[in-house]
């Protein structure tokens, strides 16, 4: 038997973490004292307590690793600590995306805008749209293009998208997606639809859509900048996307506000 201290020298958990996970019925003593309350560990349990501790280095929750120490099925285990790599993946990528972001708002001198000013003609198009909230934006765009994917057979363009100014203040607006055809279908929630003519302030956003806000801001200063006032919904046209190259790097999508020349005063 080995004393707390003991056991603590060889699992480097200290005393304080193994009487925790003691309490939360992770790792129980194999015997406590009834006089002093000691606590004491055999050697088979080192394996026990290195695997607990190599998942709190990966911040698996507590009541998750009790689940995976208390499976029998080796398959179940590994498809829980499979489940929690996938998490912390997934974030992992969003902190390299924000630091990148970051570093691009950082720059001392930022590479200027890229913007022209483009008269749009009126489009006909297959669409969807929906009143959406902003949380619920990427799930409804994903299910509403798909519904397109499959009713357009002859598209004549790339896919785009309309964003309303209240999705963006107020957290819900109206989101109308659609691919140009010729001969748009009735199909489901997609049916046809003319984009009007419009003059749009235009630019092109590269990559990943988790800094996109950091485009949006860049055109809106030259918005701002050239004296041109902004009026309708968004436009968003995706040139390259997920849909085109798993590799976000290759992404463009271009962004366009609806504007219109400021009189002078």
């Amino acid at each position: 038997m080995l004393a707390i201290g003991e056991f603590s020298r060889l699992t480097h958990l200290s005393v304080r973490t193994l009487r925790r996970y003691h309490e939360a019925g992770l790792l129980e003593p194999a015997d406590v004292d009834d006089a002093t309350g000691y606590r004491s560990y055999s050697a088979d349990q080192i394996p026990t307590a290195q695997v607990i501790h190599r998942l709190r280095e990966l911040d698996v929750p507590l009541p998750d690793v009790r689940r995976i120490l208390r499976s029998p099925d080796p398959h179940t285990r590994a498809a829980l600590v499979a489940d929690h790599l996938q998490r912390l993946e997934a974030q992992l990528d969003r902190t390299r995306a924000a630091v990148a972001s970051l570093q691009r708002l950082l720059r001392p001198d930022p590479a200027p805008a890229e913007v022209e000013l483009r008269a749009v003609p009126a489009a006909t198009v297959a669409a969807v749209e929906d009143d959406v909230t902003h949380d619920e934006v990427i799930a409804w765009y994903a299910g509403a293009m798909a519904e397109l994917d499959a009713a357009v057979k002859e598209p004549t363009g790339v896919p785009g998208g309309l964003y309303d100014n209240a999705l963006f203040e107020e957290g819900s607006g109206h989101v109308l997606v659609y691919r140009p055809t010729a001969d748009p279908p009735r199909s489901g929630r997609v049916r046809p639809l003319t984009l009007p003519a419009v003059e749009l302030a235009v630019t092109t956003h590269p990559g990943d859509h988790d800094d996109i806000d950091v485009t949006y801001g860049v055109l809106g200063a030259w918005v701002v900048a050239n004296a041109l006032a902004v009026a309708g919904p968004v436009r968003e046209t995706y040139l390259v996307g997920p849909r085109d190259t798993a590799d976000p790097l290759a992404w463009r999508t271009e962004i366009g506000w609806p504007v219109f020349r400021v009189a002078p005063r």
